[in-house]
């Protein structure tokens, strides 16, 4: 059996694995390493779930995702309604700075801005939409303010990678601003996805230019 059809029954396996995703009308094919996913779900919050269980797989080196979002009639929700319930939930996670964030929704689908001070504010906003009933796609348009030197960015990435036992023999860092480049190499995209979690983690980061490679 090819390495391509290994890979391909692996992310399928994994998809399986996952309680809270229906993976039977889910398509996947692999060829050298990248791995495209078709069909459709019944909610957002599968499509993202399926997303980042393909990223666990070792030898994933990229995801082509073309999920369509297909809501069942006691999903659907007006776009009125959608805005409301995200406000609401906004508004009671401590995660998300108050006032700092705004939406729009628009066929379901829900743009975010604002600036914020920490990546994980803007993830945390973005999550509380995620799983709201109606919701088809997120645009996470919120911007993040650079308050810390280049230097102190790099000095805690690398700090933080190596808790996370990386050899960050292989990884260089480079911060200008609030823009970071991660370069190097990794052991499989599960180590990627750490990497730029460790990145994201540093106060003050607002862009990061991922060229990790896979090896």
């Amino acid at each position: 059996m090819s390495a391509d059809n290994l890979l391909q029954l692996a992310v399928q396996a994994e998809l399986g694995w996952v309680p809270n995703l229906t993976a039977a009308h889910l398509g996947v094919t692999a060829r050298d390493g990248v791995v495209t996913l078709t069909g459709h779900v019944g909610s957002y919050f599968e499509k993202n779930a399926a997303e980042a269980a393909v990223s666990r797989v070792a030898g994933v080196r990229a995801i082509a995702e073309e999920i369509e979002v297909k809501l069942s009639t006691d999903m659907k929700r007006t776009d009125d309604q959608i805005a409301d319930a995200a406000l609401k939930s906004l508004s009671w996670d401590v995660s998300v700075p108050h006032d700092k964030v705004t939406l729009k929704v628009e066929k379901g689908w829900v743009t975010l801005s604002g600036a914020v001070k920490w990546h994980f504010q803007k993830d945390a906003a973005a999550d509380n939409c995620r799983r709201l009933y109606g919701v088809v796609g997120i645009s996470n348009l919120i911007t993040i303010a650079s308050e810390v030197l280049p230097s102190k960015v790099h000095e805690k990435i690398m700090t933080a990678l190596d808790r996370s036992w990386f050899d960050t023999a292989k990884i260089t860092v480079s911060a200008e601003g609030g823009r970071v480049s991660l370069t190097g190499s990794v052991r499989n995209r599960h180590e990627r996805q750490l990497a730029e979690d460790a990145a994201w983690s540093a106060p003050g980061v607002s862009e990061i230019e991922d060229n990790l490679v896979v090896a």
